[in-house]
């Protein structure tokens, strides 16, 4: 048995001309590392996931804002969507025009809404509420209205966003009171968007979404922008050979539904896809590294310094992420059942529960894959700890830091004296 387990990573010459060992000892652990050539793939994979006239792929922000990456994203010709001020300033930083920015929000104040008027090129809200709050600060303008479908689909009850046990969008019984409150503040319905949830492999219920959507729109013939969402899944089980969300059998599916509609219709407008995660998450691997390892009982803990405050979708989602292992030492190891936990004072901060793996011994440094999206996205200062820094493996494989790790000054700054 072998001590490392890392031929994933190798498969790809994801590090470059480095090692997780330079690299952690280089820019600190924990540290999250991105990959140029794997990033800019997935961009072209949806880009070319459809030729009919109108498609556009825009970019949810919200799964990595780091301005370097969006800037890569903007030029393989994607747009990009916001959903609060500070995604609005990162999309600038990286050279997104109004014209590229679409902002899709829920439950803002008056005045974000007013900002994202003047700063997006369409705003969507999620409410009627929403919807006569927009009409308000700024009436006679144009604006999208989230739907909901009724059909959700998601690796978790929490990233299911469509169906009546969510907080998102307008239902088909309130088009009479949507139409209304359109009239009495003169704005002009630019468009539809829905999203029905979040990772799915299965392209089914997408497709159902969509067709939903598509025939909805019949009845609004002015519209010019249907938005069918993302939630492009990504296979997190690669040891296991999980299979990935077939591409070819969803562009099948997904080309006919549009061209139908263009047909039966005449419909000249955008069709909008919004995948954020499928984007960025194969391109990220976390590195951490390995200070504590003890039984309680059977169990055996690995502690790390993989916190929760460092990657969150483990404790929120019971997520999964394979772990990879690039050994201190030359033992040869035995499989073992492990935990890997982090260095959060919280009986949940588990990275990994019951897995079967090569014995994890202090000093090691492990890999979290698949850790591109909503991992430094989602990190905090719980329990003042650090975030960690972010560099980037160029396509020439060589590395540059994107940045900087947290310093306690930084924590320190926000409290005045």
């Amino acid at each position: 048995m072998s001590a490392s387990r890392s031929s994933y990573s190798a498969s790809l010459n994801f590090f470059g001309n480095t090692t997780p060992a330079r690299l952690v000892g280089q820019f600190g652990s924990p540290l999250y590392v991105y990959n140029e050539r794997i990033l800019r793939e997935r961009c072209r994979d949806m880009k070319a996931l459809c030729g009919v006239p109108g498609f556009t792929v825009c970019y949810s922000t919200k799964a990595n804002g780091n301005p370097h990456l969006l800037r890569m994203v903007r030029e393989e010709g994607l747009t990009a969507d916001a959903m609060s001020p500070g995604e609005l300033a990162l999309l600038k930083r990286a050279g997104f025009l109004r014209k590229d920015i679409n902002y899709v929000c829920n439950n803002v104040s008056p005045d974000e809404l007013k900002l994202a008027a003047a700063e997006a090129d369409h705003v969507s809200v999620d409410s009627l509420s929403q919807l006569d709050t927009f009409g308000r600060v700024n009436p006679g303008g144009q604006v999208m209205v989230r739907l909901n479908p009724g059909i959700g689909a998601g690796h978790h009850a929490k990233v299911v966003t469509a169906g009546k046990d969510t907080k998102f969008g307008v239902n088909p019984e309130d088009f009479d009171a949507m139409r209304a409150i359109l009239s009495r503040h003169n704005l002009t319905l630019a468009g539809f968007n829905q999203h029905i949830g979040s990772l799915f492999l299965d392209p089914e219920p997408y497709l159902a979404a969509m067709a939903w959507l598509l025939e909805t729109a019949k009845a609004f013939p002015g519209v010019r922008i249907l938005d069918f969402g993302g939630g492009f899944g990504i296979p997190y089980h690669k040891y296991d050979g999980q299979q990935r969300l077939d591409l070819a059998v969803f562009r099948s599916g997904f080309t006919q539904l549009l061209e139908r509609f263009r047909a039966e219709t005449g419909y000249s407008g955008r069709f909008v896809i919004e995948p954020g995660r499928y984007i960025p998450c194969e391109s990220g691997i976390l590195l951490g590294s390995v200070y504590a390892v003890k039984n309680n009982g059977p169990t055996r803990y690995v502690g790390t310094d993989l916190g929760f405050s460092v990657l969150a979708r483990p404790m929120m989602y019971d997520a999964f992420h394979d772990v990879e292992i690039y050994p201190g030492n030359d033992t040869i190891r035995h499989e073992m059942v492990q935990n890997i936990v982090g260095n959060i004072c919280e009986t949940g901060d588990v990275l990994a529960k019951n897995r079967v793996l090569p014995e994890i011994m202090e000093g090691d440094t492990l890999g979290i894959l698949d850790a591109g999206a909503y991992g430094q996205a989602m990190s905090s200062n719980y329990n003042q700890r650090l975030r960690p820094a972010e560099v980037l493996i160029r396509e020439d494989n060589n590395v540059r830091l994107i940045r900087r790790r947290d310093t306690l000054e930084d924590l320190l700054a926000v409290y005045p004296e």
